[in-house]
């Protein structure tokens, strides 16, 4: 991402969370005739402590030098969780864009490979820093869709959710689901940045799903969001999920998610039969 890209992200990424606080939520007056949506400018550079002005410059993307001190300040003004706090500081300082380019396609170690079979009913996936399927257990494969079926060019988990129409049809909870996939992605952009594949892929699937766009603009950022998970499944009906999600240290930045049957559900039992089901049709 060049200097201008970075900067109108910047832009981009202030005005939406400013929009999303209103004066009441930090002890200020609403006041009348007030068309702003959320808070003003003025109101973000009082609650930071910095002059209107230069608040001003840094929202517009101007080239202007900025402390660490500063950046906390307006991270805290916007109530900014500790992801989005760590990508308004690479989007205004560019000090940590990097590009690392893969040389090699991530893959699972052998003990990884293990642990995904010993999760047998729990729906499993390892993805890489693109969100590239690089794993799957059978369980994955049975509730989800049969990652093995599809091109290793379209195995990307926000591609696959905002091009293949099953998916929707099976969160009955989309919107949060679909969110917190993005606001991964996104978390994951302001790391890699300098990497030009992601611009590339955003162009791609915006093309593909312009409703893709919608959900970039809310300009989440979250490396690892607490999602409950319901599904409507079209032969074992409803079932309860809790996603966790787990870092696999090693340079490819693997993550494994963990789709874990709620306590009191009898969805792992749907899972075992949904197996069976699936065992004897191969």
């Amino acid at each position: 991402m060049n200097a201008d890209s970075r900067r109108q992200s910047l832009t981009d990424f202030l005005k939406t969370h400013r929009a999303k606080l209103q004066p009441d939520v930090v002890g200020l007056p609403i006041g009348s005739r007030r068309r702003t949506p959320g808070l003003r400018r003025e109101e973000v550079a009082q609650l930071a402590g910095v002059s209107t002005t230069w608040y001003t410059w840094l929202e517009q993307g101007r080239d202007i030098s900025v402390s660490n001190q500063v950046l906390d300040s307006i991270a805290h003004a916007l109530q900014l969780n500790e992801d989005e706090r760590k990508y308004l500081f690479v989007l205004a300082s560019g000090q940590q864009e990097h590009t690392i380019l893969e040389t090699t396609p991530p893959q699972m170690s052998p003990a990884t490979s293990l642990i995904l079979e010993q999760l047998r009913y729990f729906p499993t996936i390892v993805s890489d820093r693109k969100c590239n399927v690089v794993g799957w257990n059978k369980a994955a494969a049975t509730v989800f869709i049969d990652f093995g079926a599809i091109p290793p060019e379209e195995r990307n988990i926000i591609w696959l959710l905002f091009t293949r129409k099953e998916f929707k049809a099976l969160a009955a909870n989309w919107n949060d689901f679909i969110r917190g996939f993005v606001a991964i992605f996104r978390s994951y952009y302001g790391q890699f940045m300098g990497d030009p594949w992601y611009n590339e892929f955003i162009a791609m699937i915006r093309k593909e799903n312009p409703e893709f766009s919608t959900f970039w603009n809310h300009n989440e950022v979250n490396a690892a969001p607490e999602v409950f998970i319901e599904f409507r499944h079209a032969k074992a009906g409803k079932m309860l999920f809790d996603l966790t999600t787990l870092q696999i240290q090693g340079g490819h930045d693997l993550r494994c998610s963990v789709y874990t049957p709620s306590n009191g559900s009898d969805t792992e039992k749907k899972i075992r039969n949904l197996m069976k089901r699936f065992a004897k049709s191969n």
